[in-house]
């Protein structure tokens, strides 16, 4: 299964990348579990960052949400404006 993962603001800047698209292993099903993944790939900063949010398909999702084949995952830290 091919995804295209986005890292947006602090995140992006902690990873030092924006973008990329992976090859997931067999069997990982949830946004939940591509986080997990991802930071035993070496993306520590996704499991360091409280509140992190995530889209699958520029669509709000929770760890819970299916990731297939094709979508684009996005990753963000909760940003406040002013």
């Amino acid at each position: 299964m091919s995804v295209r993962i986005l890292y947006f603001a602090s995140l992006r800047e902690r990873l030092g990348l924006s973008e990329e698209i992976l090859e997931l292993p067999a069997g990982l099903g949830c946004v939940g579990e591509l986080r997990d993944w991802l930071v035993g790939q070496g993306r520590a900063a996704l499991g360091q960052l409280p509140n992190l949010r995530c889209a699958v398909n520029q669509e709000m999702a929770s760890a819970a949400d299916p990731v297939r084949d094709g979508d684009e995952v996005a990753f963000f830290p909760p940003v406040t404006g002013g």
